[in-house]
């Protein structure tokens, strides 16, 4: 079945189109959600709920701009939700003041993927959302800080630490990845 009849069928309550659309689109749901989720339960919790909200409003989408990209927005959205609603403030990750701009020579680091998405889950929330917003996938600070209810300074400020907590990781597993050389 194509995308448009998943698409029709789907906006038309039918339980096999919407299976099918489950099937074809989790695994992007998942994989958005885990960047901004705790944990791969809470990602699962959000994958859940963000397909509710697909089915509910799936009558919203005109065909009109990428389908996909409809997707992974009410993903995110509903993942900075639920940060949102739990109005935690876990930013107790010092820093430094006298570091300066986070900038590493690519050509010379041989880090494993698994261990820089380790790393980003790991950076307290706040931190972790407006890294992966902005940096992963392209919100401006303006749009960060309206979503997350933060000024602008804020959302620069949380990025700027997340970049430096990061920076700190990768340099101290390239150090011990010399040292066991």
């Amino acid at each position: 079945m194509e995308k448009t009849q998943l698409i029709a069928g789907c906006k038309k309550n039918d339980l096999a189109a919407q299976k099918l659309l489950f099937l074809k689109y989790k695994d992007l749901v998942y994989t958005t959600s885990l960047k901004y989720c705790r944990n791969e339960a809470e990602a699962e919790d959000n994958v859940h709920d963000v397909f509710i909200i697909i089915f509910e409003t799936i009558h919203k989408y005109k065909n009109k701009g990428s389908f996909e990209g409809w997707i992974k927005r009410i993903t995110i959205h509903k993942a900075v939700d639920k940060f949102r609603q739990r109005k935690t403030t876990d930013l107790p990750y010092q820093i430094e003041s006298n570091t300066s701009e986070v900038t590493i020579d690519k050509e010379h680091i041989d880090i494993p993927i698994d261990f820089i998405f380790k790393a980003i889950q790991e950076l307290p929330g706040r931190y972790r959302l407006v890294f992966n917003l902005y940096q992963l996938d392209d919100y401006s600070h303006k749009e960060i800080a309206k979503m997350l209810s933060i000024s602008v300074g804020t959302s620069k400020s949380n990025f700027h630490r997340a970049k430096q907590i990061l920076k700190e990781k990768i340099l101290a597993f390239s150090s011990a990845k010399i040292l066991n050389l």
